[in-house]
């Protein structure tokens, strides 16, 4: 490894370690029932996420697919987040609002119509798993919402997060984990 890619993959390391790895923002707290089902051809439920995904690959998000939206769905939120982050649950990545019809999205990819709100960084973009020690568990969470939420580009994740509480009818999660 080059030594220029060396020090960006210390400098992103750092900048999770600034951000706390976590407790930035807490998680959706919802009750919707898990009527969807999320999967990715890149790992199974409980599996090791490939070493691309991550901040020690090519930092991209995962392919992923669902089914079972209801019919009546406004809308879908996507949420990544890492419950064993050390300070307490970090969002890597927060996309609201794109169409119910959206069945996948491809490696790398922005669901089309999506809006990305911040994530704990305080980025409003991907962040691949990036554990400071130890196996973490991420969970690529998919909300049905009753309606559009309406968020700017770059809205904060507290908002978010609300949001997507107070209008989730319905979730799925595919978990999958990574090592330091």
């Amino acid at each position: 490894m080059g030594g220029v890619r060396r020090y960006a993959i210390a400098g992103f390391a750092l900048a999770l370690l600034a951000a706390g790895c976590g407790g930035n923002g807490g998680e959706v707290s919802s009750t919707a029932p898990a009527a969807i089902t999320v999967t990715s051809p890149a790992f199974a439920e409980g599996e090791p996420i490939p070493l691309v995904y991550s901040c020690r690959g090519h930092n991209i998000s995962p392919p992923l697919a669902w089914s079972g939206v209801p019919a009546q769905a406004s809308a879908l939120a996507l949420v990544v987040d890492d419950p064993d982050a050390p300070r307490g649950t970090f969002t890597h990545w927060v996309v609201v609002d794109f169409p119910p019809t959206t069945a996948s999205l491809g490696e790398g990819e922005v669901p089309s119509g999506g809006i990305q709100v911040k994530n704990s960084a305080g980025d409003p973009r991907y962040m691949g798993p990036c554990p400071p020690s130890g196996t973490h568990h991420y969970r690529f969470t998919m909300y049905a919402l009753s309606d559009r939420l309406g968020l700017a580009e770059g809205a904060g994740l507290d908002e978010a997060q609300r949001a997507i509480a107070e209008h989730a009818t319905a979730q799925g999660t595919l978990t999958g984990t990574f090592a330091a």
